[in-house]
């Protein structure tokens, strides 16, 4: 018997700064572990931004400071897992507030249940995608288009999540070791399908696995219904 369905956030900002939505995660952690906010699912772009966790992380960004700063790509130190990480314009980037009391207490089904969400996503743009079994993410063939570092905070609640690539800068990809892998390469949407991929609709349709595989009803909430807003 299928358990009910219960309720969850879908928050969908247009365009963030990375510093204001790390803020606006934290925030959401603490009032989720006080159960003064339902589990939301945050979907955004960055303006152009390299993050990473330590210092070993950030020495695989390889373009000096200089040519950052000429291409307007900030540099943010963040607490998720993984290596040094890309987002920017035409990107989806995913930030899933999420009780995982609630969802048996198991990262790593979790973090599957993610790559899951990105594959049928894919999928219904006709892109066939799978898993590599030494590295998270999502993977077309050799070339990661979705890269996945979660981080688990105040008793299972999770924050950061995926950068998914739907027509993003990939210049911009050259100026970093991405997530640390050498002898592999990074793709978008647009590069597989050889066009322009409407942003709009590839967030519904990850909202629609969203509500499947979590076993969740979404309801849409815009920044300003959050109470300290």
């Amino acid at each position: 018997m299928l358990m009910e369905k219960t309720d969850a956030w879908v928050l969908d900002i247009e365009r963030i700064g990375y510093a204001d939505a790390f803020a606006l995660q934290k925030k959401l952690v603490e009032a989720r572990s006080k159960d003064e906010v339902i589990d939301t699912f945050i979907l955004l772009e960055h303006e152009p931004v390299f993050t990473a966790n330590r210092d070993a992380t950030f020495n695989n960004i390889v373009a000096p400071k200089e040519v950052l700063e000429q291409a307007g790509v900030e540099v943010c130190k963040t607490d998720r897992g993984g290596d040094v990480t890309y987002h920017g314009p035409g990107q989806i980037v995913g930030y899933n507030i999420m009780d995982l009391k609630n969802q048996g207490r198991d990262l790593h089904a979790y973090i599957r249940n993610v790559e899951q969400m990105i594959i049928d996503t894919l999928t219904d743009f006709k892109i066939d995608a799978g898993r590599d079994p030494e590295h998270p993410g999502v993977w077309v063939e050799k070339e990661k288009i979705c890269a996945i570092g979660i981080a688990v905070k105040s008793g299972w609640i999770t924050m950061h999540g995926f950068g998914f690539n739907v027509n993003p800068n990939m210049e911009h990809y050259k100026m970093i070791i991405a997530c640390g892998i050498q002898d592999k390469g990074v793709t978008s949407m647009r590069a597989l399908l050889g066009k322009e991929v409407a942003i709009a609709e590839v967030k519904e349709r990850l909202m629609v696995h969203y509500e499947k595989i979590f076993n969740r009803s979404l309801a849409k909430i815009k920044l300003e219904d959050l109470s300290w807003s």
